[in-house]
């Protein structure tokens, strides 16, 4: 099954509600389908199960939180309720999905694992890549979404999930941004992670432009931010309020704390670390493995291995690879494979150099 997902394609130009209303109006159909299924599949993942009335104060408060941060990103959410005839509280749900389900110390298999290159590293040929894991089975709800705001002339890539505005992606300047989930600190109402990555990919043309702005967003949660650009690779770890950047010519990160000074307030439980400890020895030596001109091809096939693709054990619940990503920024290149990345074909969006109209091409490989 995993060999035939689809990945919808969206091309939404123009002021924030135009993009938002475009991104809806493309995927009413399963976004309502989405909605309900058992609250966007929520009740199949959490315990006991929530209602849309008992999280209206939740999406209430990270609402107010995002008109605060970022009001374009909240008009744009307010554009895809009305393309997608949806609600707006229901649009909001879409976009804090993974904040209401918080964490939880269970057993897990993965939950990402991401590398990066800069240019220096890699003969020219930077790259961010990483494999996507996640529960609730959304490997049939993929989405590439091409921005192009008006009064920019930046564009960008990116990949989404069930109408979230941004997930992971790369911009017309170079800059190409991805992201682990990490555990710690006190979940709150703020800027989803999500939400903060497009809004980088929206306003900075580099890694550090995207740090300078990331450290005065008050994110909702603990994640790892891998950014790239032609000459700089760096993580940026996120903890409550504290930022912590490492930067390298060659970086690997998976679902725990790296920085010494976050270590001590990591929350991974023994199962999820031992997942993550793996899968950042197997990157690590899978990396250095690969000539560093590699292309596409030989990225995903380390990202097809285990442990780092993490494999389908039947259970909605659980984390599994739906989706691997290889990011070209310099060429403005995201190539993506739905599902299990050793099952299916590589599908590649590329942004056109130096036009201001969005001018993607999406291509499939076999």
């Amino acid at each position: 099954m995993t060999a035939g997902r689809d990945i919808r394609f969206i091309r939404a130009g123009g002021d924030p509600f135009a993009i938002g209303h475009a991104h809806g109006e493309a995927l009413a159909t399963p976004l309502r389908g989405f909605l309900d299924d058992s609250l966007c599949r929520l009740n199949k993942v959490m315990q006991p199960p929530v209602s849309m009335d008992a999280l209206l104060p939740t999406i209430a408060a990270y609402r107010a939180a995002v008109v605060a941060a970022t009001p374009d990103l909240a008009e744009e959410v307010r554009g895809l309720a009305a393309g997608a005839g949806i609600g707006e509280d229901e649009a909001w749900l879409l976009q804090l999905r993974r904040e209401i389900m918080g964490y939880r110390k269970v057993p897990t298999m993965g939950d990402c694992t991401t590398y990066a290159r800069t240019g220096a590293a890699a003969n020219g040929h930077p790259v961010l890549a990483q494999t996507i894991d996640l529960n609730g089975d959304l490997d049939d709800h993929i989405s590439v979404l091409e921005i192009a705001r008006t009064g920019s002339g930046r564009r960008s890539l990116v990949l989404s999930f069930a109408g979230l505005l941004g997930y992971l992606g790369i911009n017309s300047d170079g800059l190409a941004i991805g992201l682990n989930l990490v555990l710690g600190g006190e979940w709150r109402p703020g800027l989803p992670p999500y939400l903060a990555i497009r809004h980088l990919l929206d306003s900075a043309g580099s890694v550090a432009e995207a740090l300078e702005i990331l450290r005065d967003l008050p994110l909702a949660s603990s994640r790892t931010l891998m950014l790239c650009d032609p000459e700089r690779a760096a993580w940026a770890e996120v903890l409550g309020d504290e930022l912590r950047i490492t930067e390298a010519g060659q970086a690997v990160h998976t679902n725990h704390f790296l920085h010494p000074d976050f270590a001590p307030s990591d929350e991974i439980n023994v199962f999820a670390r031992n997942s993550s400890l793996r899968r950042l020895k197997a990157g690590t030596a899978g990396l250095d493995g690969l000539r560093p001109e590699a292309d596409p091809e030989e990225h995903f096939a380390l990202l097809s291995r285990a442990p780092i693709c993490v494999p389908d054990r039947g259970d909605i619940r659980s984390e599994r690879t739906v989706a691997a990503v290889v990011m070209r920024p310099a060429l403005g290149e995201l190539h993506v494979r739905p599902g299990d990345p050793s099952l299916s074909r590589t599908r590649t969006f590329r942004l056109q150099r130096g036009r201001k109209t969005p001018m993607a091409v999406p291509t499939v490989r076999n």
